[in-house]
């Protein structure tokens, strides 16, 4: 297994940062194996490239069941191409959020343009889980955290006992 690497937390600045498009590389592979890593340590089903503070549009991802083999996914320069126009509300977390958790109303399903490790224009598409965690993903891409989705209300009460929890994690 690769080496991992450190999660930034909001308010990290990096996590608010567009990221810029990325070349399939030997420099790319390797950091697509140690965000892999990552996320599967963390663990977590996803894992944009801002998080581990590389401003690449870089994702990996795997929403296989626990107890299935890893079916991972890695997505250069994804983008959003298709939408379905019925919405699915999904308990979201995220590894930059950590121990927070809400609702999330997003399309059900979505179709995706990237390219793979060798540079190869693809698409997948997908529902449930799958298009819900491509949308969240590609969201940290753009800056975007799946609190943003929320009321300023839910909002505000995330952020603050999210710097309470950081504080006192600090302070132990």
């Amino acid at each position: 297994m690769s080496e991992t690497m450190p999660i930034l937390y909001v308010p990290a600045p990096m996590l608010r940062a567009r990221a810029r498009l990325v070349e399939a590389t030997d420099d790319v592979r390797a950091l697509s194996e140690k965000m892999l890593a990552t996320m599967y340590a963390a663990p977590g089903i996803g894992l944009a490239a801002p998080q581990v503070g590389e401003a690449l549009r870089l994702v990996v991802l795997d929403v296989s069941a626990k107890d299935a083999p890893p079916n991972p996914v890695i997505l250069l320069n994804p983008e959003v191409v298709a939408v379905s126009e019925d919405l699915a509300t999904r308990e979201e977390g995220c590894l930059s959020l950590p121990g927070m958790y809400a609702d999330v109303a997003r399309p059900h399903v979505v179709r995706v343009r990237y390219q793979g490790l060798d540079g190869s224009k693809q698409e997948i598409e997908g529902e449930g889980l799958l298009a819900a965690c491509l949308q969240h993903e590609i969201d940290h891409l753009n800056g975007v955290l799946f609190i943003d989705y929320l009321s300023p209300l839910k909002r505000n009460m995330f952020l603050r006992k999210l710097a309470k929890d950081l504080k006192r994690e600090r302070d132990q």
